[in-house]
């Protein structure tokens, strides 16, 4: 069989066993994300199959995935919300950042992996996964909740947060120096203010620069802006992943909408050729070793999310109820955790073993989340009533 024709086939083999398995995911009603990181595992280096040919693409493919992934979430997004967002929810965002990020920071020192290895593992078990949430909130039929604005602000915070997190790790992966890592954040720093200024006041230019009415011409634009982008930012260690965040926040209105309708299939498909690409960078026999920690670690983390949730409502005067369907709804881990670990596994920076431990508890959490936000309204309402039984 010729090159060709065995990356195709290999190919082809790692695309069909991805629809079968988004198809269980539907079928039982969860997210497809550990399905696809343990198809990676499957098909990867130590694996019960090893495709070579599939795996050189797979790590392209999954680059493209991650700006897609992230220009889709900019999208979601208006300048002025972000500002609203900002404003609303930064004593939140940071008790989120402080009691998610300091276990993933601990375990990694107490595993010997050192500040990398801690930035790292912080990173992981900090954020959320905003595209799970999504979909979780618009399954359940929560989108209009009272608490679904505080869950929506607290992700915004997260989301900018990575914008500033982001430029650090990539230094620090690089092996720059303190002065490098400060201008890195600094760049980053002036260029979402800049990023948002002209959102605010110009977005209908830039929105204007890459809109056509016909979609093949649309989808180029857009891509090609993206890809543009995301290799600028990446050339200044800014991160792809944030350049393309805010080139989708720049697009606004109409144009926004439409881009977002047109790149989805696109996203999905790459997105999950990413998660597959980091499942085969990942050797299956070195998670044995390291799933006590994982487990560990989401326990903690669904126990800080849920505190973080239920605080961040009860400011906002929002039922018992409410406070517990904002902290389940915050558990899920997936997209951006998976950026973070493999950033550091790709520039070799860390213990090959931190993959192994990161495509563990995302493959947790990622499960945990969708289930703890759908039973949260009967445990509560179940430990309501026998700690307030009705009368007689």
């Amino acid at each position: 069989m010729t090159t060709t024709a065995l990356a195709l086939v290999e190919l082809g083999a790692v695309l069909f066993a991805l629809g079968m398995l988004g198809r269980v995911a539907v079928h039982f009603g969860m997210s497809p994300i550990p399905l696809y990181l343990l198809g990676g595992l499957v098909f990867g280096h130590g694996g019960v199959i090893e495709l070579e040919t599939a795996v050189e693409f797979g790590h392209v493919a999954g680059e493209i995935g991650v700006v897609l992934l992230l220009l889709l979430l900019g999208l979601e997004y208006t300048a002025a919300e972000l500002v609203t967002g900002m404003r609303r929810s930064w004593a939140a965002g940071l008790v989120d950042l402080v009691a998610n990020a300091t276990p993933g920071v601990l375990v990694a020192l107490l595993l010997g992996w050192g500040a990398i290895g801690a930035v790292t593992l912080g990173g992981v078990t900090y954020i959320s996964s905003s595209g799970i949430i999504a979909k979780v909130l618009d399954d359940l039929g929560r989108l209009g909740n009272r608490e679904t604005p505080v869950i929506l602000s607290i992700l915004v915070f997260e989301d900018l947060a990575m914008a500033v997190y982001l430029p650090i790790l990539t230094t620090m992966l690089a092996g720059l120096s303190l002065f490098a890592g400060m201008k890195a954040l600094a760049v980053a720093l002036v260029t979402v203010t800049v990023v948002l200024v002209v959102a605010l006041r110009y977005g209908r230019h830039v929105s204007a620069l890459v809109e056509s009415p016909d979609n093949e011409i649309f989808l180029l634009k857009l891509l090609g802006a993206a890809l543009l982008v995301a290799g600028a930012a990446s050339s200044l260690n800014v991160s792809a992943a944030v350049g393309a965040f805010l080139l989708g926040i720049a697009i606004s209105g109409s144009t926004a909408q439409d881009a977002a309708k047109l790149l989805e299939p696109l996203r999905d498909l790459f997105a999950a050729m990413f998660f597959v690409a980091f499942g085969l960078s990942t050797d299956p026999t070195a998670i044995p070793p390291v799933l006590g920690w994982a487990i560990a670690l989401a326990l903690t983390t669904t126990a800080t999310k849920v505190a973080t949730g239920w605080w961040a409502a009860s400011r906002q005067g929002i039922a018992r109820m409410g406070r517990a369907r904002a902290g389940a709804a915050l558990v899920a881990r997936g997209e951006f955790s998976i950026v973070i670990a493999g950033l550091a596994v790709g520039m070799a920076a860390v213990d090959k073993e931190l993959a192994a431990l990161a495509s563990a508890y995302v493959l947790l959490m990622a499960v945990l989340g969708p289930v703890a936000a759908r039973v949260v309204e009967p445990v509560v309402t179940f430990a309501t009533q026998r700690i307030y039984p009705a009368p007689g």
